[in-house]
C-alpha cells in the first residue's frame, strides 16, 4: 500500500446564495457544538465500498464534480453568527479533498479500512470546510474501493442514501440534467429555509413547538432513579440479531404496523421495566420525508419528539398497537424550529413547573418512512438467537442529560441495536439486559400462536 496522494477536486459554477439555516442545519449544529469535540467525529455520516469491476479515477472524479452540482448542500458551510444564529453559505467554486493510495489484491480492503477510518474520524469544521471527504484505493490503474465522509449537519441517513444512489448513477453514466428533471419539486436547502420562513411552516412550527410543551407536562420528571452527574465514560454496545431482523418483520405484519413502532414499542416496555415504572417517556428522532418536497432532499430534516407511552409495561402486542397510533400522532409535529423550543422550554423550567425526562433517546436509521407497513408474512422461520451477537466497540465522552440513546442500524444479515448509556443510569450489565430484553420481547411475540 502506498503512501496516500491528496488531490483537490476542484468545483466551479455551481449554484450560490446564503441565508438563514434551516431547523435541521441548526439542531444538528447546535447538538453538535455542545458536545466535546473529540466526540463529533462519531456524528459524521459515512460509508466504505467496493466499486465493481473497478471504474477509471478520472470517471469517479467527473462523478463527484456532477454529485455537487446536483445537491447544494454539499458545497455549503454553516456560519454562526454573533447572536448564535446560524447562516448557510452555498458556494459556486471551491475544491473537495480527495485521499488516493495504491493496493494490490487482499491489501484494498484493509487499505480502504484504514483510510475511511481516518477520514470518518476526523472532526468537520462547518464554517471554512465543505462537508464532504473522499478516499479512494486504486489498483491495476482502477478505483476498486471508495470511502465516503459526509457531516451530518449536511445529511441524514436517508439523504446519504440519495447521495450514494446518486454518485452510483452519476459514474455508470447517467445524465446529470435527467436526475435533476426527476426531482424538480425536491427542495435545495436554500429553498428549504425560505419555505420554513412562510407563514404556513410558521402555523406548523407553533403547532408543534405547542404539542411538545403540553406532552412535557404529561411524563414524569424522571425515568430512571436519580444518578450521580455524568463523569466517566459512557460505553457504547451493539447487538446483532439475526433473530430480531426477522421477528420485528413478523410482529409488523401480524399487527398492521411499521416495524419501527414494533422496535419503539420494546424500546418502551424494556425502559419502564428497568426503571421499575409503568410509563416510559422517549425522545424520538423522526426523519420528516413525509412532508413535500422532502422525500429525497439531500439536506438534514430530522428532529426530535416526545413520546409518553402509560401502562408500557402491559400485553406486549396491545402495546405495540398502541405505540403505533402514538408515534404517528408525534410524527406529525416533528417539523419545527428546535432552537425556538429551546428557549421555550428554558423559560418554562426557569417557572419551576415540573417537566417530562427527555434522557431516553430512540433512533431508527433505517431508510423508513414513519407510517411505511409491512407486508402480511407467513410464519416465520426465526434463526437461532445463540446466534446473536453483543460487543461493545468502545466508550465516547459524558453526554450531559443522557441516560441512554439507542439506535437501531441496517443491516443485510442482523438487526442491529446500538446503544450509548451514561453509566451511573445503566451500568453495562443493565445495558445487556436492555439489549438482550428488547429482542427477547419481540422474539417472543413473533413465535406467539
Amino acid at each position: 500500500m502506498t503512501t496516500p496522494t491528496a488531490l483537490d477536486l476542484l468545483f466551479t459554477a455551481g449554484r450560490s446564495g446564503s441565508g438563514p439555516a434551516t431547523w435541521g442545519q441548526q439542531a444538528i449544529w447546535s447538538t453538535l457544538a455542545a458536545l466535546d469535540p473529540a466526540d463529533t467525529p462519531r456524528y459524521n455520516v459515512a460509508a466504505a465500498a467496493p466499486l465493481e469491476p473497478g471504474l477509471p479515477r478520472a470517471v469517479v472524479l467527473a462523478a463527484l464534480q456532477q454529485l455537487l452540482h446536483l445537491h447544494d448542500a454539499l458545497h455549503t458551510r454553516l456560519v454562526a453568527g454573533p447572536d448564535g444564529g446560524l447562516r448557510q453559505v452555498a458556494d459556486p467554486a471551491g475544491s473537495v479533498p480527495v485521499q488516493v493510495v495504491t493496493a494490490d489484491g487482499a491489501d484494498q480492503v484493509r487499505a480502504v479500512e484504514e483510510l475511511h477510518r481516518e477520514l470518518a474520524g476526523q472532526p468537520f469544521d462547518t464554517a471554512r470546510q465543505w462537508p464532504i471527504r473522499v478516499g479512494l484505493v486504486e489498483a491495476g490503474g482502477l478505483v476498486r474501493q471508495m470511502s465516503l465522509v459526509l457531516a451530518h449537519t449536511a445529511v441524514d441517513g436517508t439523504a446519504f442514501g440519495t447521495v450514494v444512489a446518486d454518485l452510483a448513477a452519476l459514474a455508470g453514466g447517467a445524465d446529470r440534467a435527467e436526475l435533476e428533471r426527476r426531482r424538480s419539486g425536491t427542495r435545495q436547502p436554500l429553498a428549504e429555509a425560505e419555505e420554513q420562513a412562510g407563514e404556513r411552516a410558521r402555523r406548523r412550527d407553533r403547532a408543534a413547538r405547542e404539542q411538545f410543551l403540553r406532552k412535557l407536562r404529561l411524563g414524569p420528571p424522571r425515568q430512571f432513579p436519580a444518578a450521580p452527574a455524568a463523569g466517566a465514560p459512557f460505553p457504547n454496545a451493539v447487538l446483532s440479531s439475526p433473530a430480531l431482523g426477522v421477528a420485528v418483520d413478523a410482529v409488523a405484519a401480524r399487527h398492521r404496523v411499521s416495524s419501527s413502532s414494533v422496535l419503539l414499542a420494546a424500546t418502551a416496555a424494556t425502559t419502564a421495566r428497568l426503571a421499575g415504572r409503568s410509563e416510559a417517556v422517549l425522545l424520538v428522532v423522526v426523519n420528516n420525508r413525509f412532508l413535500p418536497g422532502l422525500a429525497e432532499a439531500v439536506s438534514t430534516v430530522s428532529n426530535q419528539v416526545l413520546l409518553h407511552l402509560p401502562a408500557a409495561t402491559g400485553e406486549f402486542g396491545e402495546l405495540v398497537r398502541r405505540t403505533q397510533g402514538a408515534a404517528l400522532a408525534a410524527y406529525r409535529h416533528g417539523y419545527y424550529d428546535r432552537r425556538q423550543l429551546v428557549r421555550q422550554i428554558d423559560q418554562l423550567a426557569a417557572t419551576g413547573v415540573p417537566l417530562a425526562d427527555r434522557s431516553c433517546v430512540f433512533n431508527d436509521t433505517r431508510d423508513l418512512l414513519p407510517a411505511e407497513l409491512a407486508a402480511e408474512a407467513a410464519a416465520p422461520v426465526l434463526p437461532d438467537r445463540g446466534r446473536t451477537v453483543l460487543e461493545w466497540p468502545g466508550e465516547f465522552a459524558p453526554r450531559p442529560g443522557l441516560s441512554y440513546a439507542l439506535d437501531v442500524l441496517p443491516g443485510t444479515e442482523a438487526l442491529r441495536l446500538a446503544m450509548t448509556a451514561n453509566p451511573a443510569v445503566l451500568p453495562r450489565p443493565a445495558m445487556e439486559r436492555f439489549l438482550y430484553g428488547i429482542e427477547e420481547l419481540v422474539v417472543t411475540e413473533a413465535r406467539r400462536p
